[in-house]
């Protein structure tokens, strides 16, 4: 699933747009690996910045009234880990916590402590021309992955997960020292 760590471009036709024109967003993407509880890792309390803050988007008056979005940087490493999704402080704390170990182990894994870098590859600018995969619904269907040249028309399946083609497109290239 690296192979999908990168900028993601869609194009649509907004369902908010009563004039119907065309729209572009672009997504950043970093995969890392779920860690199970079973490893332990230990991070001091002093190691961490704990910063909560007022989530963003949809969520009713209860977005304006409590601070229930949780960033926590690992102070050594320079790590940085944010999570919105829950409307609980501690569930999104937790969340965060979990993708810090996870980041955590892949460091330690890939032994490249001074290169935090290493972990999420290489990400480009979020901005036009710098995406690996545009996903275009309008006027025709179509998802290509630009790194490969890899296509697919079914834009539905590969919005449904289906990525293999894609992915096996990447390691086919990878493999012969093409990216």
């Amino acid at each position: 699933m690296r192979s999908e760590s990168g900028v993601h471009r869609l194009v649509r036709i907004s369902p908010f747009d009563s004039s119907g024109r065309r729209h572009t967003s672009f997504a950043s993407l970093e995969v890392m690996p779920e860690i199970d509880d079973s490893i332990e890792i230990d991070i001091r309390a002093d190691d961490l910045r704990v910063d909560t803050y007022r989530a963003g988007g949809a969520g009713g008056q209860n977005v304006n009234k409590t601070s229930s979005a949780v960033r926590i940087t690992h102070l050594p490493s320079g790590v940085v880990c944010a999570c919105q999704t829950e409307r609980s402080q501690l569930q999104n704390k937790a969340n965060a916590m979990k993708m810090l170990k996870s980041k955590l182990v892949e460091i330690k894994e890939r032994e490249h402590l001074d290169k935090i870098d290493d972990i999420k590859g290489d990400q480009k600018g979020i901005a036009w021309g710098s995406q690996i995969r545009s996903y275009v619904f309008m006027p025709y269907t179509l998802a290509k992955d630009h790194r490969t040249g890899f296509e697919n028309g079914n834009i539905g399946a590969v919005m449904d997960g289906e990525l293999d083609g894609f992915i096996n497109a990447y390691l086919k290239a990878k493999s012969r020292g093409e990216l």
